[in-house]
């Protein structure tokens, strides 16, 4: 399954993004709520138009990344918010960027991803965190699509591809989930 560029840029060229609540997920907006350190560095890779990097950035957390494959999700976040930072919007592969940060914010990227690359995923996680640096975000408990995304999967599943690279996993069942995806996501924070 080749998801490039090329795929994800026509998913938002024709406006079919399912996937896109066109708001901020209700579980990440009461966790970025309680968090009190505004100097974190953010990164939300896959992150699509990204209403997530949306608040953060307007409540006042001024490090924040994301990092996209379509250039037209990218520029969606900055027709939205203009005074983000360009430098700050990476049009690029995850599996590629380097750097370090405090936080990372998981919202749909992983259910996009080749099943295939979901070892890979757990392993960059862990190279891009900052000693102390946690990933915090929504994973699906439910069985989806076997060829296209969003892929699904549960608990069992993910704690085989995070045990190797976390020392601290912590999963459970959300209990304030958009309307559409009550009982099929799980809130995950694990640490390095």
């Amino acid at each position: 399954m080749n998801f490039n560029a090329s795929f994800w840029e026509n998913k938002y060229q024709k406006n079919k993004t399912g996937w896109d609540l066109g708001e901020v997920s209700p579980p990440l907006k009461a966790y970025f709520d309680q968090l009190e350190n505004k100097e974190l560095t953010i990164l939300i890779p896959g992150a699509g138009n990204s209403y997530e990097a949306e608040y953060l950035f307007n409540k006042g957390f001024k490090n924040v990344f994301v990092i996209d494959l379509a250039t037209s999700a990218l520029e969606n976040i900055k027709k939205r918010v203009p005074n983000f930072p360009d430098a700050q919007l990476i049009h690029g592969d995850f599996f590629e960027l380097k750097g370090s940060f405090d936080l990372i914010i998981e919202q749909t990227f992983f259910c996009a991803l080749d099943p295939a690359l979901r070892p890979n995923y757990a392993e960059k996680m862990q190279t891009l965190l900052a000693p102390k640096g946690q990933l915090v975000g929504l994973l699906f408990e439910a069985d989806l699509n076997e060829d296209h995304p969003p892929f699904g999967g549960n608990q069992k599943e993910y704690l085989t591809y995070f045990t190797p690279f976390f020392k601290s996993i912590q999963m459970q069942p959300c209990y304030n989930s958009y309307p559409n995806r009550q009982g099929m996501e799980l809130f995950v924070k694990l640490s390095i």
